[in-house]
């Protein structure tokens, strides 16, 4: 979003920014909640499974699950860190995306002869997905309200506009609103027109949705081991030998075939050591609206909002009427470092609170009650990556790059395709089949992901124009086109 000023106002939106934020909590909002389980006992000891997950997200959980599923015979072993869903899964902006490819630019772009397909098995996940919850009964607010993506700046309406015209050429449901469609919608003084989708995305409670697959997988029969963490992998015959750190002391499972669903979290793979970087996303959320403060952005279709930028900010309504406000300052750590001190940054939230007013400037006066951030995965295809290791004992998804609330379930089937040889539509995609290129070691990669950010901001400030760095990834096949 390009942060200008609100026409017809001289208000600085930073006056009221560090006010709003006075009060906010430095805690997760949808991990902050009454309705969050205990953890379950550590493994410790000697074990064996058929099947062992790495991982309590989405992608873990919904493997863990979907294995039981297909084969009620099979013994399966869940073994998370901390405890399922606290981090990427219990932290983001609830946006469950038919997109398997990261937007439809950037399935245009790479997987161009794929795109219908894949498109096709996106909305069929989603389905499914959406009949899941319902069949389990899971309280998490699924909502099917779909998405706006918002021009704030001059080239974006150009842009947008385009992408609307290639949606419709592809047989999509996508299409363009001026400014007053858009504002009759959700109304800000920014918005200059949009890109309505109102199917592909719905809008769910992240933490709830993890909580709630947790919750299947111990009634389907999946042990679930949390303060558990995997420490080493290595081949053991025609199995696999994991160590694991628990809470209450060491433990070993020897696994007949292992899925690893460590996210931005260090692989156990050696070969996947430079193929995803972790980089913090930071959220603020506020009071619950007031009526009249409701009734001044209207908002009823309660769709996903998103913007037109580079640096995007992603925003949303929750059940009680309190809008969920993120992104837009991605930031990478020397090192691929991940620490819990790094999920509070001032600068950050500062920004994003000030952004905040100047899109809604109607709201002004409103509070923030939380404040936070996590860590999430990219790779430079900005699309999941799959594959296996150790004779294919071993199968992997990873480099969700934030997309991952709805295309974490296909991943799982994809991991699950591969650990079993089999040969479906799935595993013959040239997505799944190919991989995205690795990133440089330090400090190279420091290097270029700090000056990817910096173009892209420039880039934003200049009209949409690419300098010679972005120009140069985009020749390379490393451009991103959401």
């Amino acid at each position: 979003m390009s942060v200008t000023s609100v026409p017809g106002r001289s208000r600085d939106p930073g006056a009221g920014a560090a006010a709003s934020l006075a009060y906010a909590e430095p805690r997760t909002y949808w991990l902050d909640d009454p309705a969050r389980p205990s953890p379950t006992a550590s493994l410790t000891g000697e074990r064996q499974a058929d099947l062992v997950v790495v991982g309590g997200g989405y992608t873990g959980l919904w493997t863990a699950l979907l294995a039981r599923h297909r084969d009620p015979s099979r013994s399966v072993l869940l073994l998370e860190a901390s405890t399922c869903g606290d981090q990427a899964s219990g932290r983001n902006g609830g946006f469950a995306a038919a997109s398997l490819t990261h937007g439809f630019g950037n399935g245009l772009e790479r997987w161009p002869e794929e795109l219908a397909q894949l498109d096709r098995l996106g909305a069929a996940n989603l389905e499914e997905m959406g009949a899941t919850i319902a069949d389990l009964g899971i309280d998490c607010d699924w909502r099917r309200s779909g998405e706006l993506t918002v021009a704030t700046a001059p080239h974006q309406v150009e842009e947008l506009r385009a992408v609307a015209a290639e949606v419709a050429a592809h047989g999509g449901d996508a299409r363009w609103l001026d400014a007053a469609q858009t504002r009759a919608l959700v109304d800000s003084p920014t918005y200059l027109g949009a890109l309505h989708d109102p199917t592909s995305t719905a809008l769910v409670e992240p933490a709830r949705l993890a909580w709630g697959l947790r919750q299947a997988c111990l009634d389907a029969g999946v042990e679930v081991c949390e303060q558990s963490r995997v420490t080493g992998l290595t081949r053991d015959g025609a199995g696999v030998r994991l160590t694991v750190r628990g809470a209450d002391g060491p433990g070993a499972v020897r696994a007949g075939r292992v899925a690893l669903a460590t996210n931005a979290f260090p692989p156990l793979l050696r070969r996947l050591r430079l193929m995803s970087v972790p980089v913090y996303d930071h959220v603020l959320m506020t009071e619950p609206l007031s009526p009249a403060q409701k009734a001044a952005i209207g908002w009823e279709g309660r769709q996903g909002v998103g913007d037109g930028a580079n640096l995007f900010h992603y925003y949303r309504l929750t059940r009680d009427d309190r809008i969920l406000w993120g992104g837009y300052d991605a930031v990478y750590h020397w090192g691929s470092r991940i620490d819990a001190a790094l999920e509070q940054r001032e600068r950050t939230h500062g920004l994003l609170a000030e952004h905040f007013f100047t899109t809604f400037p109607q709201l002004e006066g409103l509070r923030f009650t939380h404040r936070w951030g996590g860590v999430i995965d990219t790779c430079t295809r900005f699309a999941a990556f799959y594959g296996t290791a150790v004779s294919g004992r071993v199968g992997y998804a990873l480099g969700y790059t934030g997309l991952g609330v709805g295309a974490s379930r296909f991943g799982a089937q994809v991991v699950l395709d591969l650990l079993e040889g089999a040969d479906t539509e799935r595993t013959r995609l040239r997505m799944v089949r190919e991989q995205p290129l690795p990133f440089p070691p330090e400090p190279a990669r420091s290097v270029g992901i700090n000056l990817t950010r910096w173009s892209l901001a420039r880039a934003d400030a200049r009209g949409g124009r690419r300098n010679l760095w972005l120009r140069g990834l985009d020749r390379a096949g490393l451009g991103f086109d959401s």
